[in-house]
């Protein structure tokens, strides 16, 4: 009896310390509970997580799909994966037969993890299918029928419907030429703005999807939309602008399907019965802001039983429903709020308010006048030398929103259809002082996930990391701008392909790019060539707006760092084409294996000097730098290849870039490694691509170093040479250096800007100068985020989170000590969960302190003290400490 109970003992006991998993935190198609999926095979991912802390490892999947039925409330399966023996998790794909339009679905998985045993069904989440097909589409284009320009009020769109029985759920599709914000009984629908987002409108527009249900009612409502000119028809460019580039009209298509308790399903659609007018929004614009007149306000329009007798008709159009997709990248939204840190009077009897960040989005006014004053609110980056408001930079950007009163009372005031970069605002048409709780700055930009943060003992760098991270706030507004606040703007491909890998560690940016870089091979030309900017609105129907080395070479770098970030295969399928195309244009346009034409912007912004008689002006071969980056997109066209089983394609480009290398040595490098340009950026790019025979690195690397002290521990570098400097010195021994470089406080640095008060990166390494003037107005940004590329280096080094196999399934842990800093933390949230790293120097001694997410494991390298004589340590899911 003694034996049989300690038997049951034992395996009671041996119970509890098996692996209590639950699988969490489920996506589908790397979004939560999506209602705009137009993926015809979507593809789930989910994350483990084990109760007692003992470490998983996944051996097997079963995924369910469900159907629920609306009228019945109930849940029917329709394909089931069954039991598959596979250690993936992420972007596993849909397998059943056919999804329907506008449909919504749900979704379970279990898995089974290294002690064999199943875990608990997931809960399960919902996804609800997109309109699949463009004769889903009832709705019909309209636009206002009384002509309507981009200087010309704002068009306002409504209509009256009734619903006569109990309302089960509403579901809104939405897109426009122009911006839109739409309502809904006087309610906003959803929280977005400047949508439909910004594409290749003529080849990819996007509409949005809303669950209404919660403003609808039963018996009367009402719709109201105001259209807005947006990217659409703005004038755009900083050299010639130009209107109405995608076309000249703003349009609206809307349709509401609403499907009642008993099953039944009643359409409201955008036609003919719609009417149309003007309100208080009298002129809004990208680059110069928008006027609102209250004076002119329609009162009442947005809701049900109102009067527009005297409102117009509308013109139903023919546009085109083929180039319609759904909305993939989120949404941009508010984000932060920021209340004034101080209030100046300047030199000039300016009144002015400093909100203490440089930030992108407007200012809420919460004010009181007399009827009839305009009050105008006004943007700028930074005040001059002497304290005076400052908006040269914007060059010809009016950057002001200006409020008619209607009466005397007080009004909340925020702009329509536009938005500003800027840290200071000068208000004037307010009569006294200023009262800083009447003012609030609203950060608005696309709606990412947070997934990494930085800290060390160094306050500059932990500025630094702030800097990056509010550059990449400010200008990721739905495509990847150069710039917030002057009149650009635009989605440049060179700032996004040297920034993506940061921008990865700091947010989930894969459906962002994933939505860009479906524009960057959409407005790509037949030659395989790839536009400056994307979207392309610089082509004029006659020559190729673009072909430069290193903005060109964003179809194949930003695919790649997101393959290596998310690892997600399909992003490299989607984009492959893209990338044989240009790889194709450069090899047609190559003499001898050297790309030595076309117009190269080089090493944009390097360090130059205006009187440079000595020769200290870093100026790098704009043909060389080409050749090495022909070599890095070949590279990466092979990688791809190899990884997507297009075996024929790897060879033939594997043998195309000895070529490629081989001439380059021939043409740029002396027998005894003497690079022809003798500048760092030269070196970098050399040494990261691998330019170099083995036996000529390591002495290259040298001269980098050599070079790097003959300028004080400065850099020289530009756009593209910059993100590649650190990287560069580290792999070959000189990782000293590359701290002397991140802590260098005086110009040219990373640093110097903070020194000068930066809030966010800055376009030039010396925007403001050390006199206190500026740098030449034209170009001369204060939120232009591509030298934040360091972070990259950063979170990989200081804190030395890697990822060993794409997409952090295998992970490295290397912290790289040095700089006199005593700590440094990170955390990174992955596809697999969160990892963490911190290491602290103490009396002589380091202690590091690691975490590894489930279904993961890590190789951690634990250097001693001094940062040297690292010891490996293999392992799996949980906390792990090092002491040396």
């Amino acid at each position: 009896m003694r034996i049989l109970l300690a038997v049951v003992c034992f395996l009671l006991f041996t119970n509890t310390l098996t692996a209590q998993v639950d699988v969490v935190n489920l996506l589908t198609e790397n979004q939560k509970e999506p209602n705009n999926i137009d993926i015809r095979k979507p593809r789930f991912s989910w994350q483990l997580a084990e109760k007692s802390g003992k470490p998983v490892l996944q051996q097997a999947y079963e995924i369910e799909v469900d159907t629920a039925d609306v009228k019945n409330g109930k849940a029917a399966a329709i394909w089931t994966s069954g039991k598959v023996p596979s250690l993936q998790s992420i972007y596993v794909p849909y397998g059943g037969s056919p999804l329907r339009s506008g449909q919504m679905y749900s979704w379970k998985v279990r898995v089974w993890s290294n002690d064999g045993k199943p875990s608990a069904w997931s809960q399960p989440v919902s996804w609800k299918m997109a309109l699949l097909s463009t004769t889903d589409w009832q709705a019909k284009w309209i636009s206002p029928a009384e002509k309507n320009a981009v200087n010309d009020p704002a068009p306002l769109l409504r209509t009256d419907f009734s619903l006569n029985r109990e309302i089960a759920e509403a579901t809104a599709y939405i897109t426009s030429h122009g911006f839109y914000e739409a309502n809904i009984n006087g309610q906003k629908v959803g929280n977005a703005y400047l949508t439909p987002g910004w594409t290749s409108y003529n080849k990819r527009l996007q509409y949005q999807v809303y669950d209404v249900t919660g403003l609808m009612k039963q018996g009367a409502n009402a719709i109201g939309v105001a259209l807005g000119s947006g990217w659409y028809r703005s004038p755009l460019g900083p050299d010639h602008p130009r209107p109405d580039f995608y076309g000249k009209e703003v349009a609206l298509l809307l349709q509401i399907k609403v499907t009642y308790r008993d099953g039944s399903v009643q359409m409201i659609v955008s036609d003919e019965n719609w009417r149309s007018s003007t309100g208080a929004l009298r002129f809004a614009e990208i680059y110069d802001g928008c006027t609102i007149d209250t004076r002119k306000e329609q009162k009442g329009w947005l809701t049900s039983g109102y009067n527009s007798a005297d409102w117009q008709p509308v013109k139903v159009n023919t546009y085109p429903k083929t180039n319609l997709v759904a909305t993939y990248n989120e949404p941009v939204t508010k984000h932060e709020t920021f209340k004034p840190l101080k209030v100046i009077t300047t030199p000039s009897g300016e009144k002015v308010i400093d909100f203490g960040q440089n930030l992108v989005g407007w200012v809420s006014l919460n004010i009181k006048g007399r009827a009839g004053d305009s009050i105008k609110v006004s943007h700028a980056e930074v005040l001059d030398k002497a304290g005076n408001f400052y908006t040269e930079n914007l060059r010809s950007a009016k950057a002001q929103n200006i409020y008619i009163l209607k009466d005397n009372d007080k009004h909340v005031f925020e702009p329509q259809f536009t938005w500003q970069g800027f840290r200071y605002v000068k208000i004037e048409g307010l009569k006294g002082d200023l009262n800083p709780d009447d003012f609030t700055a609203v950060t608005i930009y696309s709606d990412m996930r947070t997934t990494g943060s930085f800290k060390c003992s160094n306050p500059m760098l932990n500025q630094l990391q702030h800097n990056i991270q509010w550059g990449q706030k400010g200008n990721f507004l739905d495509v990847p701008t150069d710039c917030p606040q002057r009149d650009e703007r635009l989605g440049w491909t060179g700032d996004a392909q040297v920034f993506a890998h940061t921008a990865a560690f700091n947010m989930d940016v894969h459906n962002f790019f994933t939505k860009w870089l479906k524009d960057v091979a959409a407005d790509q030309y037949p030659s395989g060539s790839i536009p400056y900017i994307i979207p392309d609105i610089f082509t004029d129907g006659k020559n190729e707006v673009g072909g430069s080395s290193g903005w060109g070479d964003v179809t194949a770098i930003v695919p790649w760092n997101m393959y290596l970030a998310y690892g997600d295969r399909q992003i490299l399928a989607d984009q492959f084409p893209s990338m044989k195309a240009w790889v194709g244009y450069i090899t047609k346009q190559s003499k001898r294996d050297l790309w030595v034409s076309g117009n190269h912007f080089g090493d944009w912004l390097f360090y130059s000097l205006n009187n440079d008689r000595d020769g200290t002006s870093a100026i790098t071969n704009k043909y060389l730098i080409a050749q090495c980056f022909y070599a890095y997109s070949l590279q990466i066209l092979i990688n791809s290849a190899k990884i997507l089983n297009k075996k024929t394609d790897e060879i033939y480009y594997s043998q195309l870039l000895k070529k490629i290398k081989d001439a380059f040595v021939k043409e740029y490098v002396t027998p005894n490694g003497l690079i022809s340009s003798d500048t760092q950026t030269a070196y970098a790019l050399a040494l990261e691509f691998d330019m170099l025979p083995v036996s000529l690195r390591q002495q290259a690397a040298d001269r980098l170093a050599k070079n790097i002290a003959g300028y004080g521990n400065h850099l020289t570098t530009g756009f593209l040479g910059t993100p590649y400097l650190c990287d560069a010195l580290t792999r070959f021994g000189h990782a000293d250096v590359a701290y002397k470089l991140l802590l260098q406080e005086s110009y040219p640095s990373w640093l110097y800007p903070i020194k000068q008060g930066a809030t966010t990166i800055w376009e030039r390494w010396d925007g403001i100068k050390t006199d206190g003037t500026f740098e030449e107005a034209s170009m001369n940004s204060y939120n232009h985020y591509a030298y934040g590329a360091i972070g990259d280096w950063i979170y990989q080094n200081i804190a030395g989170i890697q990822a060993a196999e794409p997409g952090y399934k295998k992970i490295l842990i290397k912290p790289l000590l040095g700089g006199k800093l005593t700590w440094a933390e990170a955390s990174y949230d992955c596809p697999y969960g969160q990892i963490k790293s911190r290491w602290e120097i103490a009396d002589q001694k380091l202690e590091l302190n690691v975490t590894i997410p489930q279904n993961t494991t890590a190789d951690v390298f634990v250097p001693d003290a001094q940062g040297r004589n690292y010891k490996k340590y293999t392992v799996q899911a949980g906390d792990h400490h090092f002491s040396r």
